[in-house]
C-alpha cells in the first residue's frame, strides 16, 4: 500500500500550448456497433430492459497476439468515446490528448487503449434522444432509467463482441473513475487494475444537491416540454444555466483568482446585469456552447445515474471475496467537487481487503477539473503504475 503527495502548479496557457504541440494521433476513425438485439436486451438495475444499443467507440494502438494489453478509458459526465486524436474535418484533439498517444502516459506503442461513449449519452451511443424502434421517435422521456451498472454492462458487451476478455486497466476521472471501481464491483477477474480519479465510492448529499440543481434548471425551462422536445428544439437556457452550475463546482477558488480576479470586461461598470466581469462572461461561454454538443435529456438520466451509485460498505469487494485488482487511487488537493477524502476513505477500505493500492494526492490549483489539466503528474505516476502492472501479470502474479 503507497501513499504519497505530489505539489506542482502550472500556468495553464503554457500547459495549453504543450498539448497542441504533443505528438498527437493523427486521424482517428469513429466506430459503432450495435449490440443486446431481442430477445437478448440489456437488463437494467430498473428491471427494464433496453434493446437494440448502439455503442460508439474509439480505438487507439494495436491489439497483442494474446490480447493483454488492453486498457479502457472512461470517460465523465459530459465526455464521449472521441478521447484521444482528430477526427476528420475537425481540429480539437480528443478529450484526454494529452493523455493518449505514442509515448504519452497510455502509450499506443505498447497498450491497446478502448474509449465508448455510455449508454445514455447522446455521442453516438443509445439515449434519450436515440430512436425508439417501437414509435420510431426519440425516446425522450420514455428512455429508462440507467445507473453506472447499467453502462459497465453494455461496455462488457462491447468488449464481449470484440473478443476481449481481460483488461489490463481500466482509467477514468470522476464519472469514469465510478465506472472503473464498477468494474471491479461487477467483473474483478476480468480487471488487472483500475485507475480511479477525482472520485468517490457513492454521491454525498453535497454532490446530489449539485446535481440535482442542475436538473431543476433544464426541467424550469418551458422548452424542456416534459422531454418532449426533439421536434421544437433544446431547452437551452435551461442547460446552460446547468451547465455553468456544473462548472463552478469544477474550479477552485484559487484557479479562478488566477484565471479572473475581478477583472471586467469592458474595463468600465455598465451598472446593468449585463456580463461586466469575466468570470460572468466566461460562464455564459462555456453554457452556450455546452447546448451546441449536448443533449438536456442526457444531462438528467446521466446526472441521476451518478447520483445512484453507490458502492460504499462491502458492496465493492464484499468480505468473503478476494480480489487481485491493483489500485492506483488519484485525488487532487483543491477538488471541492470529490474532495479527496473521499478517495481516501476508498483506500482506506482496500487496505481492510488487504488489496495493492497506491494512493496520490495532487496539490494541483485546478480543482476537479484536475485530472483533465495535470497530464504531466498524471502520466509519470501512470506510466510507472502500468509498467508494474504488467510485469506482475509476466511473473504470472
Amino acid at each position: 500500500m503507497g501513499f504519497f503527495i505530489l505539489e506542482k502548479m502550472y500556468d495553464e496557457d503554457a500547459m495549453e500550448n504543450a498539448v497542441t504541440e504533443e505528438k498527437s494521433l493523427g486521424i482517428v476513425e469513429p466506430k459503432r456497433l450495435s449490440l443486446a438485439e431481442p430477445p437478448n436486451e440489456l437488463v437494467l438495475e430498473s428491471g427494464k430492459k433496453l434493446g437494440p444499443v448502439t455503442i460508439a467507440y474509439e480505438t487507439y494502438g494495436a491489439l497483442n497476439a494474446d490480447k493483454s494489453n488492453v486498457i479502457l478509458v472512461a470517460h465523465a459526465l459530459s465526455g464521449d468515446a472521441h478521447a484521444a486524436g482528430l477526427l476528420k474535418n475537425e481540429k480539437k484533439p480528443g478529450w484526454w490528448d494529452a493523455m493518449i498517444g505514442p509515448g504519452k502516459a497510455f502509450d499506443t506503442d505498447k497498450y491497446f487503449v478502448l474509449c465508448s461513449n455510455v449508454i445514455g449519452g447522446c455521442k453516438g451511443s443509445t439515449g434519450p434522444s436515440s430512436i425508439n424502434p417501437k414509435t420510431k421517435k426519440p425516446y425522450g422521456p420514455d428512455f429508462p432509467m440507467i445507473t453506472i451498472k447499467d453502462m459497465v454492462e453494455a461496455e462488457r458487451r462491447l468488449l464481449d463482441r470484440l473478443g476481449i476478455d481481460k483488461l489490463l486497466c481500466v482509467a477514468g476521472g470522476s464519472m469514469g473513475g465510478m465506472q472503473a471501481l464498477q468494474w471491479v464491483a461487477s467483473y474483478p477477474e476480468r480487471v488487472r487494475s483500475i485507475i480511479p480519479m477525482a472520485t468517490a465510492l457513492k454521491h454525498s448529499p453535497q454532490q446530489i444537491a449539485f446535481s440535482e440543481v442542475g436538473r431543476q434548471a433544464i426541467v424550469a425551462d418551458p422548452a424542456w416540454r416534459g422531454g418532449n422536445y426533439y421536434s421544437h428544439g433544446q431547452p437551452e437556457r435551461g442547460l446552460a444555466l446547468a451547465r455553468m452550475i456544473g462548472h463552478i463546482t469544477y474550479m477552485s477558488d484559487q484557479s479562478m483568482e488566477e484565471k479572473f480576479s475581478r477583472r471586467l470586461r469592458e474595463g468600465d461598470h455598465t451598472f446593468s446585469f449585463a456580463p461586466e466581469f469575466e468570470v460572468e462572461g466566461y460562464l455564459r461561454h462555456r453554457g452556450d456552447s455546452f447546448v451546441r454538443r449536448f443533449d438536456a435529456n442526457s444531462y438528467l438520466y446521466i446526472t441521476k445515474a451518478m447520483d445512484y451509485f453507490d458502492l460504499s460498505g462491502d458492496k465493492l469487494i464484499p468480505v468473503d471475496k478476494k480480489v487481485g485488482t491493483r489500485f492506483l487511487v488519484i485525488a487532487f488537493k483543491s477538488d471541492w467537487l470529490y474532495p479527496a477524502y473521499q478517495s481516501r476513505e476508498l483506500v482506506d477500505f482496500l487496505k481492510t481487503r488487504f488489496v495493492d493500492a497506491t494512493y496520490c494526492e495532487v496539490k494541483s490549483t485546478y480543482g476537479h477539473d484536475a485530472f483533465l489539466l495535470e497530464f504531466e503528474e498524471e502520466t509519470h505516476l501512470i506510466t510507472h503504475f502500468l509498467a508494474k502492472t504488467a510485469q506482475a501479470i509476466h511473473n504470472g502474479n
